[in-house]
């Protein structure tokens, strides 16, 4: 130790710790020649061997009570007896100048006898930076436990000096790694921890919190029995023989959960979890364990992938088996709690080894074969309905739902299978023939009795349905009406091709989600055949609807292409453009361009560019998703750039797909055109004088579109194609009720604050049940409650719940999802069990209940909680 350490040490003493008097007993003589030396401003020096005891108390007591002194006696402390300065040292500071006194006076520890601990330790003490680190931790009544878990927590370089945090950190050190994950090997870290005498500590710490001993410790026998711990704690059913003796004993058992939970909660350790967890699995053979046990054995499980990858297989078979009697909200429950909880989760942020994207998907899937089977047995007797207009009201009302659910089950199932998750290929080919081969045909049949009727009621000689408008009337209904309400009005008109009704629904839910817009969705009869160029012209202001050619005039002017119907909304100040030409411009371009227009066309065409081509109608499924997505930031773009206050969101027509390709059943044969064809698609034909023909429905566009002169067409009966030339699956020109009912929703910017329909979107509020939460066992169950239904303005909420003193959590963290749509406040109530960890509690202290919101990590919710455990149970 040189001098200047020793008037560092002492200099801090007499400055930072503002004591008086302090004595230095160095019975060794180590330091005599350095007294002189020492540089102490303002401290008086006095030898206890050159100066009477009597002299000294006078002096520092009387003479100079104000003065500062240090007290040297080359000799040990006197006895209480013999010590005539006693009372003096009872109220001063004693020093050492041994490195282990140095250090304990640096560290500033106040508890005398840590000299030798820190003199065992004095290999940690030898790099200054580690010094340096530990002095941060240190608190002054801190004792040789408390000491050894700091110099670990330096060690390993934990965020934070606390058992459970170094345990995350030791076990993450394995995965952090590029290589293979070996809990064989020796940690570079755990070197070092036995390098600084530092293991046996550690394992007496691990012994009090989790029960944890072996005559040969180490941290993969540790690991394995935490996580079957784990295991048998949340696991519904007898756990395997094989596995009992690695379950942890009793009172370590809280401990250890709360351990894994916050392990599993932790943003920056979660992906070791992922890792290390599939290696203990694999070393206990979980997989071969898991073969007995149904998903309500598993449903609380969050330990292993292995147990994930088990429920959504028997889920789905849940779903295949049950489809006749099954339950859609039952399996929506069991879906809902496992994407919130770890593995399938869309928040963690874990290995890229874990597909939790993938794992999400397949949830979903499950969730709406089990949605569309329970449709399907609504209407197991088949569709049933007296007239076309009750049909159509069906659709629009309910109907649709097999369009959407079987496009939504499609999409979730395409996300999962591009990852790798192919476990949804039986219920998939168990919805598509569901779809294809029961929905499609009876919906056709149905229908196709109010198409061409045998007793003359016909649609292709009226075609008209109560209360519906048709298509060809949309400027008149929709865009002249409003311009006719005052003259500064302005409607903005977004057309969408093949954007069907079913996806508009979606839309217009959306943007009622929305903050101060008001969305309502209607239909519209479309044209016949509802193909493209005979339903854009039919949106255009017009007289009169004619053909020249297979060319569709309006007024007698082409409508063909987008520059041709900007010239026809000229004449009702009216502009056309594309939407992604639009959404280019920034706000004051934009603004200058619609400025002197009343009328705004704006053409989008995601769905038809993507679906209507061989080689991209796989897909269309994915094109509707893009569309809605699109159509949602071009309604925002309209609004907050373009100042517009009234949108209409439409489309020239529908569309048919499936996921598998038509067969010959599906096809009406055409070995050659008719005569008078003046065009020949797959799934239309139109011309001059067309024959009769049996297997066709036949009309005139007179009748269907409002249009002059003599066209006629050919739709093939049902969702058949005339021939397969190009993609198959894709289809549109035909009278099924999903190309014909088309979607118009009006959107409106409300300003009003008060009116309620604008409220603001906020998530559904959630309640603690109780006005006095106390805690007395290792175990408690709290009770929340649902304020609220969710609805389009009112959202689902997903939190991680806790017990936290300060900002630390005590127990487990509980994920629970409230996204109820029922108006019983019975269907609204959750039951959240946590674990608490097993350790001193003070019953005066405030602890708190905290409803924390996943997505924003915002605290929504914070309630009162005692902890007064009067005995430690046995958990």
């Amino acid at each position: 130790m040189d001098t200047r350490q020793i008037n560092d040490a002492l200099s801090r003493i007499f400055s930072e710790e503002g004591k008086r008097i302090v004595f230095w007993n160095d019975p060794d003589r180590e330091f005599v020649s350095v007294l002189p030396d020492l540089a102490l401003e303002g401290v008086n020096i006095v030898r206890l061997d050159e100066a009477g005891a009597l002299e000294v108390k006078i002096r520092v007591e009387r003479a100079d009570p104000e003065g500062r002194y240090l007290l040297y006696s080359p000799a040990e402390e006197p006895d209480f007896e013999d010590d005539w300065l006693l009372d003096i040292r009872l109220y001063s500071r004693s020093f050492r100048a041994d490195r282990a006194s140095i250090l304990l006076n640096e560290l500033g520890l106040v508890n005398q006898h840590l000299r030798q601990h820190l003199a065992d330790r004095r290999k940690f003490f030898d790099n200054k930076e580690r010094l340096h680190r530990l002095k941060s931790l240190v608190a002054a009544n801190d004792i040789e436990a408390d000491l050894d878990r700091k110099m670990i927590s330096v060690v390993a370089k934990a965020d934070q000096p606390e058992l459970f945090n170094l345990v995350r950190t030791l076990f993450h050190a394995y995965a952090d790694r590029d290589d293979e994950i070996d809990l064989d090997s020796v940690l570079p870290v755990w070197e070092q921890i036995e390098k600084y005498d530092l293991a046996d500590s550690f394992w007496q710490m691990v012994k009090a919190a989790f029960g944890y001993e072996d005559e040969m410790p180490n941290l993969k026998k540790m690991l394995i029995r935490l996580m079957v711990t784990d295991y048998s704690h949340y696991l519904k059913a007898d756990l395997p023989a094989a596995l009992h003796h690695l379950v942890l004993p009793p009172p370590g058992r809280a401990n250890a959960i709360v351990c894994l939970a916050q392990w599993r909660d932790s943003s920056s350790r979660a992906s070791s979890y992922d890792r290390l967890s599939g290696e203990v699995a694999e070393l206990i053979g979980l997989k071969e364990q898991l073969h007995n046990l149904d998903i309500d054995d598993l449903i609380e499980v969050m330990t292993f992938l292995e147990v994930e990858k088990r429920l959504v297989s028997k889920l789905r078979e849940r779903v295949q088996q049950t489809a006749e009697t099954i339950n859609a909200d039952e399996a929506r429950e069991i879906a809902t709690k496992r994407q919130a909880g770890y593995w399938a989760s869309m928040t963690v942020s874990g290995s890229q080894e874990v597909s939790r994207e993938a794992l999400h998907a397949v949830y979903d899937a499950l969730v709406h074969a089990g949605e569309f089977f329970s449709l399907r047995n609504e209407y197991k007797s088949g569709f049933d309905f007296s007239d076309a207009s009750t049909m159509y009201r069906a659709y629009e009302g309910k109907l649709y739902r097999f369009d959407q659910i079987y496009r939504h089950f499609c999409e979730a199932a395409d996300q999962a299978e591009e990852q790798g998750w192919h476990l949804l290929k039986p219920l998939r080919d168990q919805i598509e023939a569901c779809y294809v081969n029961w929905y499609m045909p009876q919906i056709a049949l149905v229908w196709g009795k109010f198409i061409e009727p045998s007793d003359g009621r016909s649609l292709l000689t009226k075609w008209q349905i109560d209360q519906v408008a048709n298509q060809y009337r949309f400027y008149v209904r929709h865009v002249q009406s409003r311009l006719d309400e005052a003259e500064n009005r302005r409607v903005f008109v977004i057309i969408s091709d093949a954007f069907r009704y079913e996806a508009a629904e979606e839309l217009s839910r959306e943007l009622n989600g929305k903050y101060r817009l008001e969305s309502a969705l209607s239909s519209q009869l479309g044209v016949l055949p509802s193909y493209t160029a005979l339903g854009m012209a039919s949106l255009l202001p017009h007289n009169a609807i004619d053909f020249k050619g297979d060319d569709v005039l309006i007024d007698g002017k082409s409508t063909g292409g987008l520059e041709k119907r900007n010239i026809i909304l000229q004449s009702v100040s009216g502009l056309a453009c594309k939407a992604e030409e639009l959404m280019a411009m920034k706000k004051d371009e934009g603004r200058e361009y619609v400025s002197s227009k009343r009328v705004v066309y704006v053409y989008h065409s995601t769905v038809d560019d993507i679906g209507d081509k061989e080689a991209t109608e796989s897909k269309t499924f994915e094109a509707v998703r893009m569309a809605i997505n699109e159509l949602a930031s071009l309604v925002g773009y309209i609004i907050n750039n373009l100042n517009g206050n009234y949108i209409l969101v439409t489309a020239d027509h529908g569309f048919l797909f499936t996921e598998t390709a038509p067969g010959e059943p599906d096809k009406s044969k055409m070995v050659e055109k008719p005569e008078g064809t003046v065009r020949a698609k797959k799934r239309y034909v139109i011309g001059y004088n067309l024959p009769d023909n049996d297997t066709v429905w036949h009309g005139k566009t007179a009748v269907t579109a409002g249009a002059e002169g003599e066209m006629e067409f050919w739709i093939p009966k049902g969702a058949n194609r005339f021939h397969f030339v190009g993609g198959a699956r894709f289809i549109h020109g035909g009278a099924m009720l999903q190309e014909i009912v088309v979607p118009v929703i009006a959107v409106k910017h409300r300003k009003d604050k008060s009116v309620r329909s604008v409220t603001k979107v906020k998530p559904v509020m959630v309640q603690v049940l109780g006005t006095s939460h106390k805690i007395t066992t290792n175990r408690h169950r709290f009770e929340l409650i649902q304020t609220e239904p969710v609805s389009d303005r009112v959202k689902p909420i997903t939190f991680k719940v806790a017990v936290y003193e300060g900002e630390e959590p005590v127990t487990n963290i509980e994920t629970v999802t409230f996204d109820s749509a029922s108006d019983k406040m019975d269907d609204r109530r959750k039951w959240v069990h946590l674990v608490l960890q097993d350790r001193e509690y003070d019953k005066k202290t405030l602890y708190r209940l905290v409803l924390r919101d996943v997505e924003t990590g915002i605290e929504q919710q914070s309630v009162p909680v005692i902890i007064d455990r009067a005995f430690t149970d046995d958990f």
